[in-house]
């Protein structure tokens, strides 16, 4: 079954060093090159996540240059 356009899913397995493999389909999807910066965010209720950094840039880029209207 392939996933939606978009969309990715897989497993990986942590290593003895703590160290995960991204799989090749989400670095494709997401445009992850050898040398980017990844976020990692990690929750005990929701789990753990990663993105690149400059997506969280973005947001607070956003967020910063925000204006309250009158």
């Amino acid at each position: 079954m392939k996933p939606p356009k978009g969309k990715f899913a897989a497993t990986a397995r942590v290593g003895e060093k703590g160290q995960i493999v991204i799989p090749k389909g989400a670095r494709d999807l997401l445009n992850i090159q050898p040398g980017d910066t990844l976020l990692v965010l990690a929750d005990e209720q929701r789990g753990i996540a990663l993105t690149k950094d400059e997506v969280l840039f973005q947001q607070l880029e956003g967020f910063l240059s925000w204006e309250e209207e009158p």
